[in-house]
């Protein structure tokens, strides 16, 4: 699925160049649910960016299936983002205007699918999440835990490959918080999806197969698989 290979990120700020990523390396296989934690500050988002295609490394390469998202064109990596990769965000990425079944609709619109048919799959998503009966609500009308639930049906309504999720629970009470992440768990067994979860919480973090831990921007892994399985 995933091969990052001596992957270094550098910003300019200011005067000073800040290093992100410092040779990172790291595999990720088909169906795995990989845990990154780490301090504020210490390169977790941009890995994921760069899972994602939403960043290039300053040097190294981050192949998926086999193609290296450092090289591509912006073109191909939208299409790659658009057909393959599902984003979960802490701050839900809503529009607020939107239903929830145009919001998870949305996800579908640059893969043309058909009106009747993004319909029709939005409102399965919606349901395997437990929203069916908010479909026509607005962002404002639900709960954060809802509009969770919104953005991760959102993620799963074009059947990506991969699901990215960063600090899924962020914002979410303790009780929210377990029922979101039992949810991704019975949704990563269910489809057999690659998860990778970047968080702050352990408790999150021991569910998954692997923790790994960023530290000054570079990658270790902390626990090895732990007998869970995905679905197949």
């Amino acid at each position: 699925m995933y091969k990052l290979s001596g992957v270094t990120k550098e910003y300019q700020k200011g005067s000073r160049v800040v290093a992100a990523l410092r040779g990172v390396d790291l595999v990720i296989e088909d169906g795995e649910w990989l845990a990154v934690q780490g301090r504020t500050g210490h390169g977790k988002t941009t890995l994921l960016q760069m899972l994602g295609g939403l960043d290039r490394p300053t040097s190294g390469t981050v192949e998926f299936d086999g193609q290296d998202l450092a090289a591509m064109r912006e073109s191909q990596l939208t299409g790659v983002r658009a057909a393959s990769i599902g984003f979960i965000f802490q701050t839900f990425n809503l529009v607020p205007t939107l239903s929830a079944a145009e919001n998870v609709e949305a996800a579908l619109v640059p893969l043309h699918v058909a009106a009747g048919s993004r319909r029709a799959r939005a409102a399965a998503a919606l349901e395997s999440v437990g929203l069916a009966d908010r479909a026509r609500h607005v962002p404002s009308e639900l709960s954060g835990g809802q509009q969770q639930r919104v953005a991760i049906a959102r993620a799963l309504v074009k059947e990506p490959k991969v699901l990215l999720a960063d600090e899924p629970t962020g914002n979410l009470d303790e009780d929210t918080r377990d029922e979101i992440i039992g949810l991704l768990e019975r949704l990563w067994r269910e489809h057999g999806h690659t998860l990778v979860l970047v968080t702050h919480d352990s408790a999150l973090a021991r569910r998954a197969q692997r923790v790994a831990v960023m530290k000054n921007g570079q990658l270790a892994i902390s626990r090895a698989a732990g007998g869970r399985t995905a679905a197949t």
